[in-house]
């Protein structure tokens, strides 16, 4: 919880909320509660259009391979950012979108929305916010991407999911 009004910078107090069934940051100046602010991000787990490349990247130096991501701007829905950050960073036009997963990722504040799109070309003109990028089979992308972070959970928790549906099965292998 913020320590001060985003409206009025007073300090804020835990007022007991019925309706909620729990504490909730109350401004006695405002004489209003304050719920939680956090940021809204986009993961993509982008795929060439036969679903048999995932591309991953790496970004900020680090030399570990992720999912392409970026922020919600305000006013933009969950859909709408796939779209452009992906192009943004990329160069690639998105064809297709699917909801995969979402999980509140406590170091950022941030409720990081997945999803898995399948994308126009394989011909990635990388902005600079990419260090480097490549192309992987779906099982090259289940073991190169980097261990223990929030994109392995959504890859893997993509491709587990999909490994079960035979119809995604025989669009992979065609």
């Amino acid at each position: 919880m913020g320590e001060y009004c985003s409206t009025c910078g007073s300090r804020l107090e835990e007022r007991y909320l019925e309706k909620e069934g729990r504490k909730i940051p109350y401004c006695p100046t405002c004489e209003a509660y304050r719920f939680p602010l956090y940021n809204a991000a986009v993961s993509m787990v982008v795929m060439n259009e036969e679903r048999s490349k995932i591309l991953l990247i790496k970004q900020y130096g680090r030399d570990r391979y992720i999912l392409v991501a970026g922020y919600i701007n305000q006013g933009e829905n969950a859909e709408t950012a796939v779209a452009r950050e992906v192009l943004e960073e990329t160069g690639l036009t998105v064809s297709s979108i699917e909801f995969n997963k979402s999980e509140f990722y406590a170091p950022s504040n941030t409720l990081m929305i997945n999803f898995a799109v399948t994308v126009t070309s394989e011909c990635v003109h990388a902005n600079e916010e990419i260090d480097s990028y490549q192309w992987f089979s779906i099982e090259e992308a289940r073991a190169r991407i980097a261990s223990g972070s929030l994109a392995e959970k959504f890859l893997i928790q993509y491709l587990d999911k999909n490994d079960k549906d035979e119809t995604w099965k025989r669009r992979k292998l065609e």
